[in-house]
């Protein structure tokens, strides 16, 4: 019998995602999508961790289901490590993905190749019934481009250059960038934990 899990998240390059890694291991995977009664949860953490605890214990305590939400970002090292836990809403409430890589690149428009340097972060939180919340947590590196470079992916994927494969995140096929990705390798240290999968 399938598990079906929940995912805290209304962004659909986020659910998708989640599909291609997790539809496979005989999961069904739903989201916030799928419960329009549901508006999108308010991230107030200062953190990774609070807000993707926030978002999944608060649709845990709503529905009583087993419910994931991560949190993830972009960190740039010349930019003292944001945007952060505030890259969705970088340059403004609006979550405009066009206008937060214009802002990145306007902000790192003086800074040369080799100190471009960033990373993707993504902790994912597990909420249960009655259970403590687990975290899990991986990481993307690679550095800023000075151009968009790309059509696949979202957010800032199309300047996240990938220096082992010469490309842009935005250039990657689903499966180079979900066997590579922040994600990707959280969701894999999820998948050990069989616990969540004998529900």
């Amino acid at each position: 019998m399938a598990t079906e899990l929940i995912i805290a998240t209304t962004n659909k390059g986020k659910i998708n995602e989640f599909k291609q890694l997790l539809e496979g291991e005989g999961t069904i995977v739903k989201s916030l999508l799928d419960y329009q009664t549901i508006s999108d949860i308010p991230e107030t953490g200062v953190t990774f961790h609070e807000n993707a605890a926030i978002k999944a214990e608060t649709l845990c305590r709503l529905l009583n289901r087993t419910v994931i939400a991560d949190d993830s970002g972009l960190e740039i090292d010349a930019l003292n490590g944001e945007p952060g836990v505030y890259s969705a809403r970088y340059a403004g409430e609006q979550k405009d993905d066009q206008a937060n890589i214009d802002k990145v690149l306007h902000e790192l428009q003086d800074v040369p190749e080799g100190q471009r340097t960033a990373r993707f972060v993504c902790v994912m939180a597990v909420a249960q019934p009655d259970e403590e919340t687990i975290f899990f947590k991986g990481q993307f590196e690679g550095a800023i481009a000075t151009s968009r470079q790309g059509e696949n992916g979202f957010g800032y994927d199309p300047i996240f250059y990938v220096p082992a494969l010469g490309k842009t995140a935005a250039e990657l096929t689903s499966d180079e960038k979900n066997e590579r990705s922040h994600r990707g390798k959280a969701i894999q240290e999820l998948l050990k934990y069989k616990n969540l999968f004998d529900l």
